[in-house]
């Protein structure tokens, strides 16, 4: 599947699609960098309404999404993917403040897969995306 730039409309090449919502650029542009590095292709949003909209347009492989976001936080954009047929399948990497903790109750409701805290290593996030996309090419763990 080739990717497109919502922000700029070019074609982003490479491996799978990973979608990236977090509201603090500072961290987007780290992830995304490390996430590119290891091949894969990134877009990002800003807020968990226009990362459900990213989503449903160019169905990434995974969603990694922070848990406090302006419009929809990432507990409400993972349940909206996996209420959605397009998106049921979706797996989420779901990033939190240090000592916040998810009801398993929750977690139930959505795909997400793993519950990172912040702050977190390029390198977890790597092990964590190789985990669930096995396919990817090369060793993301070695891009950290």
């Amino acid at each position: 599947m080739t990717a497109i730039n919502p922000h700029d409309g070019s074609v982003m090449p490479g491996g799978p699609l990973v979608l990236l919502a977090d509201d603090e650029p500072h961290i987007t542009l780290v992830v995304a960098r490390k996430l590119r590095a290891a091949g894969l292709s990134v877009i990002t949003a800003e807020d968990g309404e226009e990362a459900l909209e990213l989503a449903r347009q160019q169905t990434p492989a995974l969603v990694v999404t922070d848990l406090q976001m302006p419009y929809m936080t990432g507990i409400d954009l993972a349940r909206a993917l996996k209420q959605d047929q397009a998106t049921c399948e979706m797996p989420v990497i779901m990033l939190t403040a240090r000592g916040y903790v998810l009801d398993p109750g929750e977690l139930a409701s959505t795909n997400i897969r793993f519950v990172m805290s912040k702050p977190f290593s390029a390198r977890e996030i790597l092990e964590k995306v190789s985990e669930l996309l096995p396919d990817t090419p090369g060793d993301l763990r070695k891009s950290a």
